[in-house]
């Protein structure tokens, strides 16, 4: 973590503060920068990123609440162990969950007030990835567009059960909407691409389409991700020395 004057006591409220600390300590998260199982030393911590411990405190307690860290009384923070199974499984379900949303929402309608916000939402999520947006502050924007517009898909939906589901998906927090792993411009940009057609088929009351199309973005999301972890896990795997025997074979 590097420091970052932005985020002194005296430029923020503390509620801003806290949530611009939660926004930046999620990204370290998904990223992997801090190793699973490691405990997160809040005076270290608090002294990094140049702000006190209370804002800090609140964040790292959202970031507990997410599942994105654990939390012990006594003890404090720690990195949790992350399971690329899980995630996979996950992902998944959310995937079939995510489509009957879809589903249900084309067959059911848009209200007027929906339908502006899932516009707002693809208009958001552009100006996001557009390339005139600084890049440290393109991911949270684009995180907050992603969770408007699936948000509004669940709500049109509609059903309690998948809302449900989704939110037991979300007990693994890589599968948030709001929580981007794996943020590549290019292929960020095709998931929001996929976006507009999803819109497309619900506005035009097609469940068949927008349901595919949801489930063919999620299980996408999934590859991207999983690529990510495993390119990961291999840029941080030591070398192996050769032994004598294995040298002799060659």
């Amino acid at each position: 973590m590097t420091e970052d004057p932005a985020f002194g006591p005296e430029q923020r409220s503390a509620s801003t503060q806290s949530r611009l600390l939660a926004e930046r300590l999620r990204q370290s998260l998904l990223d992997g920068a801090f190793a699973a199982g490691s405990r997160l030393n809040e005076v270290h911590l608090a002294r990094t990123l140049l702000v006190s411990r209370t804002p800090l405190r609140a964040a790292l307690q959202t970031l507990a609440g997410e599942g994105l860290l654990h939390h012990t009384p006594n003890c404090g923070f720690t990195v949790p162990e992350q399971s690329l199974t899980a995630i996979v499984d996950a992902y998944e379900m959310r995937a079939l969950a995510e489509g009957l949303a879809a589903r249900f929402a084309a067959e059911r309608g848009l209200s007027d007030e929906m339908r502006l916000r899932m516009e707002a939402a693809l208009v958001a999520g552009e100006k996001a990835l557009a390339d005139d947006t600084a890049e440290d502050a393109r991911r949270g924007f684009y995180a907050e567009a992603n969770e408007a517009f699936h948000g509004v898909i669940h709500e049109a939906a509609q059903s309690q059960l998948v809302a449900d589901v989704l939110r037991i998906c979300q007990r693994v927090p890589q599968t948030s909407a709001h929580n981007i792993v794996a943020f590549d411009l290019d292929d960020v940009r095709q998931r929001h691409a996929a976006h507009r057609k999803i819109y497309e088929a619900i506005i035009c009351r097609e469940p068949r389409e927008a349901e595919q199309l949801m489930r063919q973005h999620v299980l996408a999301v999934k590859l991207s991700m999983a690529r990510w972890f495993s390119l990961r896990d291999t840029e941080a795997a030591p070398v192996q020395p050769r032994t004598r025997k294995s040298a002799a074979r060659r």
